[in-house]
Formats: C-alpha cells, structure tokens, sequence
C-alpha cells in the first residue's frame, strides 16, 4: 500500500464529476490552494452527447495522466445521467489505472451546505436531514451528523428511499434535533463538494479500485 500511496503522490490532480441531473457539475483541483476550479453546465437532454467535449476542454492544461484520483456522483439522481457519470469514471479510472470514489449525492449536497456555513456556526455537532424528491411520491432521504472538527459526517441513515410519511416518522425521532435540507435544485454546483469527500478519503489511504465504484439508483424508472 505504501507504493501505491507513494505512486499517487506523483499525480496531483482529483477530478469530480456530477452528472445526477440534467446539469453536468465539473471539479478539479491540486489542493495545494493553487489551482481549484469549477464549472456548471446546463445540458439537459444533451447531457450525453456533450459531457466529453465539455470534459476535454474543462481539464486543460492539464492531462489525464496528472489525475491521482476519480470522484463521481453516484447517486440517487436521474437514472440516466448517473449511469453516463458512473460509466465515465469507471473507465477513465480503469484507462489511467487510478482510485475512483462513488460519492452520493446527498452527502455532497450536506457536505456543501457544511462548508459554506461561518465558522462559528461549524463548532457544535449538527444532524442534517437531507431529502430530495424521488418518483412516484417519494422522496431519497439520508441524515448525518457533523463532527466537530468538521472531519467527514457520521452517518445515521444512508441513501434510502422512502415515502414522506415513513420519512417523517424518521424524522420525528430527532426530537427537532436537525436541520432539513432539501436537495431539489443546482445540485451541480456541488462537484466540488464530491471532490472534496473524496479527497478526505484519499487522504486517509483509502484506494478503491474502479470496479467498486457502483451506483445507486434508489428506484428503477420502470419499477410500479
């Protein structure tokens, strides 16, 4: 593990990519505080046929081969843009022979929400209740809670899918102890936030192979 440890730390670059909805959310960084940076775009329905060119153009100057790592949004989201994310990461980290982390999209998006609060909000631990609106009804639902070094969240209910009365049973357990967040838009933008997830993780000597990347659809879009 050393090696590997030793060989990633010849590349300095994570990239993220966001494709759990009709935008596409690009992320790259050294995390030196030198280069970081973001872009957003709104594709919609041509979310497949441009990703790679917007791809190819985010990424310069760098090259592929500067990539230490993967991150992508796994999910839940759209059926299909997740699985155009996922398809993506897997074989770039399968070409370049680096770790890619499956992040969800709920914890990205609490994540984001954590991030951007002012540090004196940061110092007490926080249960965060995220939701995002599934199909037929229900709603994708995961809590977590903070830590207060502000360290990766514990997680106290992991990416599910439920209806919104199940979901505020669960949420009557908290005893108000929480903070709803609803994911229903500009999900995007928190590429940076899966970028930054999996940093921590990377960090912490953790490698996943591209193969244990796998998504989460929550729902299949044809299930009654």
């Amino acid at each position: 593990m050393s090696n590997k440890k030793e060989h990633l730390q010849l590349k300095k670059y994570g990239l993220a990519l966001h494709t759990t909805t009709p935008e596409l959310g690009l992320a790259i960084s050294n995390f030196d505080g030198e280069d970081r940076r973001s872009s957003v775009w709104n594709l919609e329905r041509e979310l497949s046929s441009q990703m790679h060119p917007c791809l190819m153009e985010f990424i310069k100057p760098q090259q592929w081969q500067d990539l230490a790592f993967i991150s992508v949004a796994k999910g839940p989201g759209g059926y299909t843009g997740t699985r155009i994310g996922m398809v993506t990461a897997r074989t770039l980290g399968q070409q370049l022979d680096i770790p890619v982390f499956g992040i969800s999209t709920l914890a990205a998006f609490a994540w984001y929400y954590l991030t951007n609060l002012k540090l004196s909000e940061k110092k007490d631990e926080k249960i965060l209740a995220v939701q995002m609106p599934a199909q037929r009804g229900k709603l994708f639902a995961a809590i977590y809670q903070t830590t207060p070094d502000n360290s990766p969240f514990k997680v106290l209910l992991s990416d599910t899918v439920l209806t919104p009365e199940i979901w505020q049973e669960k949420l009557s357990g908290l005893n108000d102890n929480y903070q709803l967040l609803k994911a229903n838009s500009e999900l995007a933008k928190t590429a940076i936030s899966i970028l930054e997830l999996a940093y921590i993780d990377w960090c912490n000597d953790k490698f996943p192979l591209w193969s244990e990347a796998l998504p989460f659809y929550g729902q299949h879009p044809v299930d009654m």
